[in-house]
């Protein structure tokens, strides 16, 4: 197998201009796995916290089932209703797994609830490249899917999320508690972004 993980060549990607987006692959397990181990997103992310053995379980049987669904329904007519699109960040100058930029529906906020999610190796910050991440993922669900809306959640004091979630022009929409946090709440429109 090429070490550079990304040259399946029916897999989805984005390009962006330092990474790319490209849907899960079985392959990335344990990539994905080691990155779950990082404190840094164990301690803003711990529900991505379980064992090897689940995290096979869910991409196999899972993940890239629904992305080839959720990848299907944007072929056919855009309408993706409420399923997930689990995207790895792949390093170009690499191919390295460095992180995910995914979308799916966050119930604890009220609709259209459509949300952006990301992490980053913490080998990996401060390079822009999850802003990068953001930005395509957000363009690309406004030009082919029927989101208008989108939804970008961050610890109040997670200073270097809410700063990609800012600078991938997301606007402050107040503050929202789940399960005993506070998080900054941050929506994007599709006639913005056009």
């Amino acid at each position: 197998m090429d070490k550079r993980q990304g040259s399946a060549k029916d897999a989805f990607t984005i390009e962006c201009k330092d990474i790319m987006l490209r849907e899960y692959q079985v392959l990335d397990v344990e990539a994905l796995y080691a990155l779950t181990q990082q404190p840094e997103i164990k301690q803003f992310l711990p529900d991505w916290d379980v064992p090897l053995e689940q995290r096979i379980d869910w991409i196999t049987h899972y993940e890239t089932v629904e992305n080839r669904r959720f990848l299907q329904a944007v072929k056919e007519d855009g309408r993706i209703g409420d399923m997930t699109l689990r995207l790895g960040i792949i390093l170009k100058e690499t191919g390295e797994f460095i992180g995910w930029c995914n979308t799916g529906i966050k119930e604890e906020l009220e609709k259209p609830n459509r949300e952006i999610m990301y992490a980053l190796s913490n080998r990996y910050t401060r390079r822009g490249y999850t802003t990068q991440a953001v930005q395509a993922l957000s363009q690309y669900l406004f030009d082919h899917t029927d989101v208008i809306v989108l939804n970008a959640l961050a610890l109040t004091h997670n200073q270097a999320s809410n700063k990609v979630i800012q600078k991938s022009g997301f606007e402050a929409a107040g503050t929202i508690r789940i399960e005993d946090a506070e998080y900054h709440h941050y929506k994007l429109f599709k006639h913005k972004n056009a």
